[in-house]
């Protein structure tokens, strides 16, 4: 049970972005992914959700068998893949407790009716776990939310969805230390060994809050280097041009 990536190679107009990229999550494990600046990482996460924008010319993308790419965004929701977006969109006149009811209630098996009670309930519980207000409920999606409270949003949407794997895109941007400890919590509060997921970031900080199993330096579109969370030290501490004196990028 796995995202297995294999060869991916996709681009947005005529440029190539991904070029040849491999990588396999297995479920219970937690993978880091990072890089530079236009290595590719957030073009990863939006060709795994189907983003209409992106081409994908080669290679395939499977969860567990299943084959995600001729699939539709809500297909793939549908499967158990969920994005943690890096910049959390607004949707105006649709309150967060509305857009998790029908969220939740689109996935039931047809002619079961979502249980009220039960949702409102969990949803309070996940809410005080991410210290956020509960007149939040009420409030637009995202709309006149801080970076922080839109992040924990995010959060709370992966906790009340429970998917299968989640990608999570660049969480830590714009995030106080508070702010950075508490959407940490939410996360690790997910991790299950039924559950995988691929963290995106630039910085070694978010690490020391959700401890990865397994980091990943992507570069030029594709995965240059694997190895512990020893790895995502070296690169805070170094950069990245030593990989070139590896011979592992072109210089």
């Amino acid at each position: 049970m796995s995202l297995d990536i294999r060869n991916l190679h996709a681009r947005i107009g005529e440029r190539e972005i991904l070029k040849g990229l491999t990588l396999d999550v297995p479920t219970g494990e937690v993978h880091a992914i990072m890089g530079p600046n236009g290595s590719g990482k957030s073009t990863l996460a939006k060709v795994l959700a189907g983003h209409e924008d992106y081409e994908v010319t080669g290679g395939s993308v499977c969860l567990d068998g299943q084959d995600l790419l001729p699939m539709d965004p809500d297909a793939r929701s549908r499967a158990g893949l969920f994005l943690a977006f890096q910049y959390p969109i607004e949707i105006p006149g649709v309150s967060n407790a509305n857009f998790l009811r029908a969220a939740l209630q689109a996935r039931q098996p047809e002619g079961v009716e979502l249980d009220a009670v039960a949702f409102y309930h969990k949803m309070y519980a996940k809410m005080d776990l991410l210290e956020m207000n509960r007149q939040f409920t009420s409030r637009s999606v995202n709309e006149g939310f801080s970076g922080g409270e839109k992040k924990r949003n995010e959060v709370l949407q992966l906790m009340m969805l429970e998917p299968k794997f989640a990608v999570l895109d660049e969480t830590d941007s714009g995030l106080d230390i508070d702010a950075l400890k508490i959407v940490a919590k939410g996360v690790n509060a997910m991790r299950s060994p039924d559950r995988g997921f691929l963290v995106i970031t630039h910085y070694q900080r978010l690490l020391d809050y959700i401890q990865p199993d397994v980091v990943h330096v992507l570069m030029d579109g594709r995965i240059v280097k694997t190895g512990g969370p020893d790895l995502a030290l070296k690169l805070e501490a170094q950069g990245y041009d030593w990989l070139k004196d590896e011979s592992l990028i072109p210089a």
